[in-house]
This record gives C-alpha cells, structure tokens and sequence, in this order.
C-alpha cells in the first residue's frame, strides 16, 4: 500500500482495537459483518470507487456507508466502515483488503479473547502443511468450477468440530472468497495476523475507581516487567471489587491467588 492508505489502514487498526478492547462487543459478529461488507464493496467496483473517491468529501462518503449498512450489519461494523471511508485510499482495493484485514483481526481477538490464540495459529499451520502434502485436497478447494457450498460443506468435513471456530471461520472465507490469492499465500498472511496478535498482550484492568494517568502509566509499566511485552489495559469500573482492583491477562488473574504480585502493583501504584 502506498502512504495514504498505510495511514488510512493503521488508524482504522486503532479503532477496530478500541472496539474490540470492549469485552461487551461480540468480536465473532463484528467479524462476520466485517467480512460481509468486505464481500460487498469486492464485488461492487462502483460503489467502493465511489466510497474512496478523493474528490467526495469524507463526510458525504461516511453518510452514504451508513446509510447502506445502517439495518443490515450492527452499530459497531457501522462505525468502523464510516471511519474508514472517511480516510483517504491511495486506491479502492485497498479499501476492501484493510477491510478483510479487520474482519480476520477480530476473529483472531475472538479467539485471544478464551486463550485460543495459540491453538489456532497452530491449527492454520497444520492446515496449510495438510494442502501442501495433498493436491487432491489443494486441487478440490481451489477449483473455479466448484460451488461455495460445496467447498463449505469439504471445509466442515475437514475442521468442523475439530479446530477452533475462529480457525474454521478464516480458512472458510479464505477458500470460498479468495479474491485472487493462491491459497497458500492467503494462509501465510492469516498466520501472519495471528504472530501479530499473539504479540499484543491485553490486560482487563477493574478498579473501585477510575484509574489516573500516572496510575495507569505506572501498572502499564508493572505488567510489562512481568510479563515482557508492552501490555494494553482495558480498564472497567465496579465499586465492589474487593482490594481495590484486580488484573486479568488471558487466564490469569492477579489478585488474592497472585497476593504477590497484586501487593507490588499496590505498592507501585501508591508510590
């Protein structure tokens, strides 16, 4: 991508992660809408030319976004599109893979979200190495003849109920949708996504009370001594927690199991 949409994709990367940092947002469904709207705007050049079009005020091209997805996708995937269209593309298809790009983000956070990150970068693995040892297999997904639902219903027959639901999802809209890739350039980058991800380390933060820059800078810096990665706190309010607040990372959670480690961010957080 060229300097425009580099600049357009990393700012709508910042809003999909704000969303999903929300635990209330269904990410799964965010996703689906995300990869439905991505499916739209690929098979109508018109209407995404016309959504990227430099010469149209930003705001005239986010009404017209809402308008058309307004009913048919949720308030979230709304927001987000809007956004987007709001930026400036160095072309329309880049518009449409920043797109396909968030929906297999929020799918990987759907599954970071139950500690499933792991097993499904592996399961995308695994999958990528059984189509690379099979040419039937390879042949059957790719095959420009076969119908959407009969690649679906093979894709199911493979991973259904045997990988994650998130792995799943990915390969299925990478198989029936491919936009022009080889399949196993498709895999390569979903396994690329989830490396990225995997990387990113989220704390859910609750507090008795809102939490102050400082304090917030300085459990920042507490988490990542810990646990060697720059942490993102997600920070939510309830006024029964007892100790004042308790920290959750994956499936870890730091407080009276962890008296340890939830006395020094305390004691930091008093300092």
């Amino acid at each position: 991508m060229n300097g425009a949409s580099r600049e357009a994709l990393a700012a709508a990367r910042e809003r999909l992660d704000a969303l999903t940092d929300n635990t209330s947002v269904d990410v799964a469904k965010l996703a689906g809408e995300l990869a439905a709207v991505t499916a739209l705007l690929d098979r109508e050049v018109s209407l995404r030319r016309v959504l990227t079009d430099p010469a149209q005020a930003g705001e005239a091209k986010a009404a017209l976004a809402t308008r058309l997805l307004s009913g048919q996708v949720g308030g979230e995937a709304v927001d987000l599109v809007s956004g987007m269209v709001r930026s400036r593309w160095s072309s329309s298809r880049d518009l449409v893979d920043s797109l396909e790009e968030l929906a297999n983000t929020a799918d990987l956070t759907a599954a970071q979200r139950t500690g499933a990150l792991d097993n499904v970068e592996d399961e995308l693995f695994r999958f990528g190495r059984i189509v690379q040892s099979s040419t039937e297999l390879r042949a059957a997904l790719t095959d420009k003849a076969a119908t959407t639902s009969a690649k679906s219903e093979l894709l199911g027959s493979l991973l259904g109920g045997k990988a994650n639901p998130a792995t799943e999802r990915l390969v299925t809209r990478l198989v029936t949708r491919p936009r022009g890739r080889s399949l196993e350039a498709g895999l390569e980058s979903l396994s690329k996504l989830a490396a990225a991800r995997r990387d990113r380390m989220v704390a859910v933060v609750t507090s008795a009370v809102p939490l102050d820059d400082r304090q917030k800078q300085r459990l920042g810096a507490v988490l990542a001594k810990l646990y060697g990665r720059q942490m993102h706190l997600n920070l939510d309010v309830d006024p029964t927690v007892l100790g004042g607040i308790s920290v959750r990372v994956g499936d870890e959670v730091i407080n009276g199991t962890v008296a340890s480690r939830l006395d020094e961010a305390a004691r930091r957080l008093a300092g």
